[in-house]
């Protein structure tokens, strides 16, 4: 009966053969946040992949680096709501990609969760002082990471919510 273009369902424009239904209602408040853009940057392959599945199934639009430098390329052209940061990347490592995202006026207001397999307290202490708003470890508690993702996109936690391009 209905069928969906490109697999962009969560936008809600079924078509019903010839033409657009456009009248499905979905709040603002919850689209927000299925049309919200993060940036995942992760070095491993099937981490990136597991990750950004389900992520996707959660409604979210997601790009990915696969280093600590093509992340911070990538944040500065996308302007991503929000940032998933690995830690331990090639080429530049996940707290010096923080500093100098949070050092550019334009990407200095991208909430940045910090993703480590380390559960050290001073992984966590060294990311927040590296200027990460929040900090998860692998392997992820999707429920969990959802929660701060959330949270971090709601106006009350940063003042406003980020606008994608």
């Amino acid at each position: 009966m209905f069928k969906y273009k490109h697999a962009d369902y969560l936008k809600a424009k079924p078509t019903f053969k010839c033409f657009n239904l456009s009248l499905i209602y979905i709040p603002n408040f919850l689209y927000r946040f299925m049309s919200t853009t993060i940036l995942l940057v992760e070095d491993n392959e099937l981490n990136r992949d597991m990750l950004s599945r389900r992520l996707e199934r959660k409604g979210y639009v997601i790009q990915m680096a696969a280093d600590g430098a093509q992340g911070v390329s990538m944040a500065t052209e996308l302007r991503p709501a929000l940032i998933l940061m690995d830690l331990s990347l090639p080429v530049m490592d996940g707290w010096e990609a923080i500093r100098r995202l949070k050092a550019d006026p334009e990407t200095a207001a991208i909430p940045i969760i910090a993703l480590t397999a380390h559960a050290r307290a001073e992984d966590e202490t060294t990311a927040r002082e590296a200027g990460a708003n929040d900090f998860d470890t692998k392997p992820i508690d999707l429920n969990r990471l959802v929660g701060k993702i959330e949270q971090l996109l709601t106006p009350h936690a940063t003042g406003t919510l980020p606008e994608n391009p």
